[in-house]
């Protein structure tokens, strides 16, 4: 079983503004950088495998805070990237609510690609791609994995592993400096925590939790 904590880049002065997409130069605010000190501190008592990133600069500063206080590699992965947005990137949201395509995003989104961008599924493809391959590379029953990447990205592939049909995806929310857990075993995917910005809790394997049940002790671990 592989645990997989996706983390959404902190702010930046463009989120709630601005569709940044692929934007160079995008970095962290001073509020953002405050919340990815944050972060480092929650996962502070997680063992981590690896950090793992978007290539983006908001997402890779936000996982840089993270890799330096665990001690651990720090991997960028392209298809951890954001969507593609095509001629959507760096307009202002205002602007966007006004195009003819707006409604079909918010009702129809499996239907949508981006003008000279990508199709929301095909995104979902690559981000499940991606994280199936992270999760391969470490398999062990302890193994952590911190992945820091986009609000669309995250939100695509839990609703892949929860089975939620892509036009339902804009139901979760996942703010800026969040952290989502998902495990990835035999038994197949669970969803751990969504949109989290509390203490972190991992849940132990399965034959560990037994053997504590049986003495009656706590069965999940802070960290």
């Amino acid at each position: 079983m592989t645990t997989l904590i996706l983390i959404r880049h902190a702010l930046n002065d463009l989120v709630g503004k601005r569709l940044a997409g692929w934007m160079p130069g995008v970095h962290l605010n001073t509020r953002g950088r405050e919340q990815a000190a944050g972060l480092a501190r929650r996962l502070a008592h997680v063992s981590l495998a690896a950090v793992y990133t978007s290539p983006l600069e908001r997402a890779r500063e936000t996982a840089q805070a993270i890799a330096e206080a665990q001690q651990v590699p720090l991997r960028v992965r392209e298809d951890l990237g954001e969507v593609r947005y095509g001629r959507w990137e760096g307009q202002a949201f205002e602007d966007l609510k006004k195009t003819p395509l707006w409604p079909l995003v918010q009702r129809f989104p499996s239907r949508v690609r981006f003008p000279e961008g990508e199709a929301l599924y095909e995104v979902q493809h690559r981000v499940v791609r991606v994280l199936e391959d992270i999760a391969a590379t470490h398999p062990g029953e302890y193994d952590v994995v911190a992945v820091v990447t986009h609000a669309d990205v995250i939100r695509l592939a839990v609703a892949y592993y929860l089975g939620l049909p892509l036009d339902l995806y804009q139901r979760l929310v996942i703010s800026p400096a969040s952290v989502t857990i998902l495990h990835l075993g035999e038994e197949g995917p669970r969803l751990v925590r969504l949109n989290d910005d509390g203490p972190v809790w991992v849940p132990r394997p399965k034959a560990e939790e037994g053997a504590q049940q049986k003495a009656s002790t706590v069965t999940t671990e802070q960290v």
